[in-house]
């Protein structure tokens, strides 16, 4: 859906884009949500407006995939597409949400998303921080949130629940000693979700976090080319 396409006809089931406009008139209860920044400053959801689940997950796949060519979320690795991988990673999760951004449209009909909630960021150009905005600001009320990356089929659920058994309010896996993914941000970590700008993500607020070994559990390789992709493949 594009900008024109919302100013001219709103939808009012089924998946939504929802522009600053449309929110300052109804604020969206079920479906898609689209979110920018001022959208997000100027609305913050409460528990009232979407169910509260105690632990969610939050897979970031916003990203046009330049250097792959292509939507990589929808390149095929063991049968399924890489976003479905990071998906079947949070199965044991209450609930998850999926942000996506460039080629939204595409992803969303090329995978199979089950019942992940999606939301469309328009600000995905900014870089990471504004995926994660859009993703926390979906998932308000959620006592501890486990960040994936569409990219990374190589994490599994295994990681997930290793990093997550670690106390605190915010751990990350490490891979001989590399920060990595999952990310698990708890409690009053999950409040400074506008603080984040640029493409740096939660970085710059996880100096505190327990660092999780998981080399043992997972690979944490990005699929940016296609030729990552052949690697991965062999």
């Amino acid at each position: 859906m594009t900008a024109a396409d919302e100013s001219a006809s709103r939808p009012t089931t089924g998946d939504r884009g929802v522009t600053a406009a449309d929110e300052s008139a109804s604020r969206p209860t079920t479906g898609d949500r689209g979110l920018t920044a001022a959208d997000e400053s100027a609305l913050r959801p409460t528990a009232g407006d979407r169910p509260a689940a105690a632990a969610a997950g939050l897979v970031l796949a916003a990203g046009e995939g330049r250097r792959f060519g292509g939507p990589k979320q929808l390149a095929r690795l063991d049968g399924r597409p890489l976003i479905e991988h990071a998906l079947a990673a949070l199965r044991d999760l209450d609930r998850v949400v999926v942000v996506l951004g460039a080629r939204a449209d595409e992803v969303r009909a090329g995978a199979d998303l089950g019942a992940t909630e999606v939301v469309v960021c328009r600000d995905w150009a900014d870089g990471m921080s504004a995926s994660l905005r859009a993703g926390l600001g979906a998932l308000a009320g959620a006592d501890e949130v486990v960040i994936l990356l569409a990219d990374q089929p190589l994490v599994g659920a295994a990681a997930v629940a290793r990093v997550r058994s670690a106390p605190g309010p915010a751990a990350r896996a490490v891979y001989a000693g590399t920060p990595g993914h999952p990310v698990v941000i708890r409690g009053p970590l999950l409040e400074r979700a506008g603080e984040l700008r640029g493409d740096a993500g939660f970085r710059d607020l996880l100096g505190e976090a327990a660092e999780v070994e998981c080399s043992d559990l997972a690979d944490p390789r990005d699929i940016d080319t296609r030729e990552d992709l052949e690697v991965v493949r062999r």
